[in-house]
């Protein structure tokens, strides 16, 4: 009798030690993936406001707690992000995201893209309002300053190409092309890649500049006012970045559907917001039915 008794009293108490167990394995699946404080990085440029007031309010109406790292140049948010020090960033386009991974080793991935300022050709030495009156005060030896980094310089290569200032050899793939791609070169221009950062500054000493939409805009460098700007393809569109195993995560899907929300489109369309000269994104003309200004 005694010894039916022990045996049941040990039953019981595995069992309940077995529910225990299953309990906490549910809770810690059913918390998996909830994620409530989010960190974004961003270069310098006009993203972050645009992530401040279009997205983030969203997100913390949500629940999310949000932190916002602005950093400086265009490695150092990829490398972030990679090694987990901020969950996602918005400062880069699709080409350059697959280049910079290739070479660091990151396994980042692109969730959507936003509306985006595209490259803008300057000059402070030339007052022309259009290419083609450019192209009748350009002198031989006039120098034209571009980005240095590979996937931005071979851009605004391709940029200058569809300008008709240059032309780049057939033997290359464009996307790849350097300053020493050249086929032909009408006008005798000297092209000087330099940091993107520092494009801004840089015309004061170049007749030319093909500057990146953020670092024009943070230098206070009107697009509108840019003798002529980049048609952008799907794939130079700004993307929101994650990591590659965040992908499906909760707060990533939350993060798209707040930039697919009628809100967001509502704000982007808004002329007061300053957003209007951005050019928008494939996805987004499709939706809303909207062209490009």
């Amino acid at each position: 009798m005694k010894k039916n008794l022990f045996k049941t009293v040990i039953a019981l108490a595995i069992g309940t030690l077995a529910m225990i167990s299953t309990s906490c394995g549910n809770k810690n699946t059913a918390n998996e993936g909830k994620k409530t404080e989010l960190s974004f990085g961003f270069a310098p440029g006009p993203y972050a406001d645009l992530f401040k007031s279009a997205i983030q309010p969203s997100l913390e109406a949500k629940g999310y707690k949000v932190k916002i790292v602005e950093l400086t140049d265009w490695v150092t948010p990829d490398l972030s992000l990679g090694n987990g020090e901020i969950d996602a960033n918005i400062f880069q386009h699709s080409r350059y995201l697959r280049k910079i991974s290739a070479d660091k080793g990151l396994e980042l991935s692109p969730v959507i893209s936003i509306p985006t300022a595209s490259l803008g050709l300057f000059s402070n030495s030339i007052k022309v309002s259009d290419i083609e009156a450019l192209k009748g005060q350009l002198k031989e030896g006039n120098t034209v300053s571009l980005p240095n980094d590979p996937t931005n310089l071979a851009r605004a290569l391709i940029f200058l190409k569809d300008l008709g200032l240059i032309t780049i050899k057939s033997n290359i793939d464009e996307k790849q092309a350097t300053e020493n791609d050249l086929d032909q070169n009408p006008f005798k221009l000297k092209i000087v890649p330099a940091d993107a950062a520092q494009l801004p500054r840089s015309l004061d000493g170049t007749i030319l500049a093909v500057i990146p939409g953020n670092y024009a805009i943070s230098a206070g460098l009107n697009l509108a006012n840019a003798i002529a700007v980049e048609h952008l393809v799907p794939e130079t569109e700004i993307i929101v970045a994650v990591r590659t195993a965040d992908l499906n995560a909760e707060w990533v899907a939350d993060v798209k559907s707040i930039i697919e929300s009628e809100k967001f489109k509502n704000f982007i369309e808004n002329a007061e917001n300053g957003y209007t000269g951005f050019q928008r994104p494939s996805w987004y003309l499709q939706k809303w039915g909207i062209q490009n200004k």
